[in-house]
């Protein structure tokens, strides 16, 4: 995929699921805050796991970051400077909240907290992070609430009245009149509304492949198509953003048509580019509690079904994903700049095979 120059300004690469990934053909500036998530977090003198390690960060420890590789992120806490797995991080400015953001230091632990709201029509709040818990409260929609910590797809919250607790990541979030759609909270795929993206278009080919000449806007397109279908077939009301390789609608009117569409989940696909050997699929997401738990949703699914590696999730500042209030998320099915995933990935057999995954996930994440 060819980033545009507003997809460049402040990306910042967040892997999920590997502890070192190659070069990305992307490396910028990112947000300047971000909380570790960690329960203890090695600082190493170079962003790769063989480097030594200068220090180590408590949970909830504040950092300043300041730039990315290869799925690590530089950062600033108190004296210690290093390198930290980006997994291990969370970016607080890419959530929209009205608490103030706490700096660290001289390296002491800080706690931050930040608003969120009950999406969902009802919400069950455990005593931990899995439905194994016992079930502590029940919020209703609209219910004010600090988000104290995470856990894989859950969030430990504090309520108004005190009372603590767990609660699915997906279901909480920034309040707005474009507000995630409580009927994301039943089961299956039927009456579902999801937008599909192919991306890039018209004048705009995206990525070449470099042996086979192979265009992504086509392969985009096509992929889509058979992902439709098969939505479609599962009960879903579907839209595509684009319906034929002529078309380019700008970012903000794919993601007009997601919010106007009031969708259930927005899917852009992507098919990658690297000028290193890289190979495998990604999938991106913009907002921890809106975007992250369809994308580990749909990440899981890729790495089961495809003869591609899965590359995990990662943090992505790009319009489609930023600027959209439903659940979104950008997904990249192979580099094309990699003569074998390039050969794999023009095979009808294989976008079949990635339609059905990307299936698969969002019947996951719709069912809980």
């Amino acid at each position: 995929m060819k980033l545009q120059p507003f997809k460049k300004a402040i990306v910042s690469i967040l892997i999920i699921g590997i502890t070192s990934f190659p070069s990305m053909n992307v490396e910028a500036a990112i947000s300047p805050n971000a909380i570790v998530v960690a329960s203890s977090l090695n600082v190493r003198s170079k962003p790769e796991v063989q480097s030594s390690i200068v220090g180590s960060l408590k949970q909830n420890t504040v950092v300043v970051t300041s730039e990315q590789k290869y799925g690590w992120i530089k950062i600033k806490a108190g004296s210690t400077t290093g390198w930290v797995a980006g997994q291990y991080l969370q970016m607080l400015t890419a959530e929209k909240s009205d608490k103030p953001v706490l700096t660290s230091s001289n390296n002491k632990e800080t706690t931050v907290t930040r608003s969120s709201t009950v999406l969902a029509d009802s919400l069950h709040m455990r005593k931990g992070p899995g439905t194994q818990h016992d079930i502590v409260s029940i919020l209703s929609s609209g219910a004010s609430l600090a988000v104290l910590d995470s856990k894989e797809d859950w969030v430990q919250v504090r309520t108004t009245k005190g009372e603590t607790g767990w609660v699915l990541g997906k279901y909480v979030g920034a309040q707005n009149n474009d507000s995630v759609s409580t009927s994301s909270t039943s089961k299956g795929l039927k009456g579902k509304v999801i937008v599909v993206d192919p991306g890039h278009g018209g004048s705009d080919t995206g990525t070449q492949g470099k042996k086979y000449g192979s265009n992504e806007k086509t392969l985009n397109l096509s992929t889509s198509q058979y992902l439709v279908n098969q939505l479609r077939q599962a009960g879903a009301q579907v839209t595509l953003t684009r319906s034929s390789d002529k078309e380019n609608p700008n970012l903000s009117a794919r993601v007009a048509i997601s919010e106007q569409k009031r969708a259930d989940a927005f899917v852009s696909i992507h098919y990658n580019s690297s000028p290193k050997a890289n190979s495998g699929t990604l999938t991106f997401f913009y907002s921890n509690s809106k975007d992250m738990p369809l994308a580990r949703k749909i990440e899981s699914q890729l790495n089961r079904s495809l003869g591609l590696k899965s590359n995990g999730i990662s943090y992505g500042n790009y319009h489609v994903l930023r600027e959209n209030a439903r659940p979104s998320v950008l997904v990249e099915l192979g580099f094309l700049s990699n003569a074998k995933d390039e050969a794999l990935v023009r095979s009808d057999s294989y976008q079949i095979k990635a339609a059905e995954a990307i299936v698969n996930g969002l019947r996951d994440y719709f069912s809980g």
